[in-house]
């Protein structure tokens, strides 16, 4: 289990999280939804230890993060929101220093390497510098490395962005298996079809405050008949839409 008490994230005078407190179980797929600022990257990257949170604490599986770092981050496979990293490195090379710093054995590492290429059909790129990749050759690049050490924990910061259909419903199938092994995946989207078909629970963010926190089938029982998109604009979303619609709609084009 993972667990976020009293957690805070300031910067300047901007408060990027406030006072966010909760709890995700094993054997789940957990998504955050939010704007862009909401607060989910913020969160993920506490988790991972990206950034120190202001205030507040992080556990997983009763270990505290400020305390046990280390064995925290080996129980966690992160992809980021940005797949633009170590660009000068080679697809190989970057699953090399992955795989060193998770000590993984290499027979282990060999078979799983090889699975996971094969899959995101990589094949053929495997040598080649991620710089040269297009963005979703780097998302599968850093994907790859995300899962080799086979990781308790996956935290998914936008996987699926720049996928091509098979890579999107690949990485789906891994998530679901994943999680009936009775191990965690926590992933944030826009993609709100997405977020209803694979999860289990849900965290809404609205301007770095928690709004909603639950399970989906509950979550869709409250307005039955509306699909999550509606219910999550409904809630997260800004007042006044159908008038600033409806007002752009109404304009002149030749005023």
């Amino acid at each position: 289990m993972i667990q976020f008490d009293h957690l805070r994230k300031t910067y300047g005078n901007t408060e990027a999280l406030k006072d966010l407190s909760l709890k995700i179980p094993d054997g789940e797929i957990f998504g955050f939804l939010g704007h862009n600022g909401a607060g989910k990257s913020t969160t993920l990257k506490s988790l991972v230890s990206i950034i120190e949170p202001t205030a507040g604490t992080i556990q997983v599986d009763g270990l505290s993060l400020e305390e046990q770092r280390l064995a925290i981050k080996r129980k966690i496979g992160y992809v980021p929101d940005s797949p633009d990293i170590f660009l000068e490195l080679t697809a190989n090379d970057y699953w090399d220093l992955l795989s060193s710093a998770y000590q993984i054995p290499k027979e282990s590492r060999e078979q799983r390497q090889t699975k996971l290429v094969n899959l995101f059909d990589m094949q053929d790129h495997v040598d080649q510098p991620i710089g040269e990749f297009s963005h979703g050759m780097r998302q599968k690049t850093i994907i790859i490395g995300a899962l080799l050490p086979d990781p308790d924990i996956w935290v998914l910061d936008e996987p699926m962005t720049g996928l091509d259909p098979q890579a999107a419903y690949d990485l789906k199938q891994l998530m679901k298996a994943h999680a009936a092994k009775g191990k965690t995946v926590i992933f944030s989207t826009h993609v709100l079809a997405t977020a209803q078909e694979l999860c289990d629970e849900l965290a809404i963010l609205r301007h770095g405050e928690l709004i909603y926190n639950g399970s989906v089938k509950q979550l869709l029982a409250t307005v039955p008949g509306d699909n999550l998109e509606t219910i999550y604009l409904k809630m997260a979303g800004r007042s006044g839409d159908d008038q600033v619609i409806g007002s752009l709609e109404g304009d002149d084009p030749h005023v």
